[in-house]
């Protein structure tokens, strides 16, 4: 289990903190699948880069299966089995696709196996396995690799930040599709940031962050119907503007 006990994260702007997480408490229980939600600037971002250890928190405790791993380096997060997927995913010149899935598993994998994470995220293995993680991967297609790396390192923890994002439509179907077999799956905690209702309608529990603070919490069904009358409501969400603080 993930667990957030009153994290609060700040940055000095002029001399001055700037307070982006606001005490923040939460636990993501294994298994679950859950979106994180919520306005540009809320803080969503934010709190994922504090879960994976990117940044640090100003005060406040973060525990993953009872240890405390506040002050541990995203490698040692890594090492417990914690993996984060970035809105724009880095590009390796040199590195091969199949290296790439044989680093993240931790052994050499077979082709047959490289073959199948590839698969399962909608690209055909032949047309890949072999191609070399840089600039000539389109935005989509290097977003589908990097979640075929998160699937073959058998995380307990995947987070995902705005997967969606700089996608053509037709990849952000397939990853639709790749976020359905991750929860359906023997993976444990799927965390995702994400504005796009058909990632939403995967949830098991939704989260709603604004303002650096957990706004609303529970089940798909108990938070979606309501955020969606929000949006019909006022045209997007209630919060910072967007560009701000995330």
């Amino acid at each position: 289990m993930l667990k957030l006990e009153n994290v609060s994260f700040s940055v000095d702007v002029d001399g001055k903190g700037l307070g982006i997480i606001d005490n923040i408490s939460l636990e993501i229980p294994d298994g679950a699948f859950t979106v994180i939600t919520g306005p540009n600037g809320g803080g969503k971002s934010t709190l994922a880069r504090l879960i994976m250890g990117i940044e640090k928190p100003t005060s406040g405790k973060i525990l993953y299966n009872g240890t405390d791993i506040t002050d541990m380096s995203v490698t040692d997060r890594a090492k417990l089995g914690i993996g984060f997927a970035f809105q724009h995913p880095p590009r390796f010149k040199g590195l091969t696709v199949r290296r790439l899935l044989s680093l993240a598993a931790g052994y050499e994998l077979p082709e047959d196996e490289c073959c199948s994470y590839l698969t399962s995220v909608g690209l055909c293995s032949k047309d890949y396995l072999n191609r070399e993680m840089d600039n000539s991967l389109s935005g989509g297609e290097a977003k589908r690799i990097e979640i075929a790396t998160l699937m073959a390192r058998k995380l307990g923890v995947a987070i995902f930040d705005e997967p969606e994002a700089g996608i053509d439509l037709w990849s952000f179907s397939m990853l639709v599709e790749s976020f359905k077999a991750m929860s359906s799956g023997n993976h444990n905690s799927v965390i995702v940031i994400s504005h796009q209702e058909r990632i939403m309608q995967l949830a098991d529990t939704m989260i709603v962050i604004a303002d650096g603070k957990v706004r609303t919490i529970g089940t798909k069904d108990e938070v979606f119907p309501a955020l969606m009358g929000e949006f019909s409501e006022n045209c997007g969400f209630r919060g910072k503007e967007a560009g701000s603080n995330e």
